[in-house]
């Protein structure tokens, strides 16, 4: 469970705000967390990759190291956001 602290004029815009959309301000709040969660984690990269990471398979080749680079560049970008 988590807790936040709202200015007085943040904390009318929402009730207000979850009246019009005829629900309680905690359904509210969690409705745009969600919302706002989806919209940053749907930037993510290897999400938007994932049904092409791994889609093609050969010999190996030049390219045999790539996939193994890839997946290192992703963690080490993760790691940093």
């Amino acid at each position: 469970m988590k807790s936040v602290r709202l200015d007085e004029t943040l904390e009318t815009r929402l009730r207000e705000a979850a009246r019009l959309a005829g629900v309680p301000p905690s359904t509210f709040i969690r409705q745009a967390i969600e919302e706002r969660c989806g919209r940053v984690l749907a930037e993510r990269l290897d999400l938007r990759l994932t049904d092409v990471i791994g889609a093609i398979h050969s010999q190996g080749g030049r390219a045999s190291q790539t996939g193994k680079a890839f997946l290192e560049t992703l963690q080490k970008s993760q790691r940093r956001a």
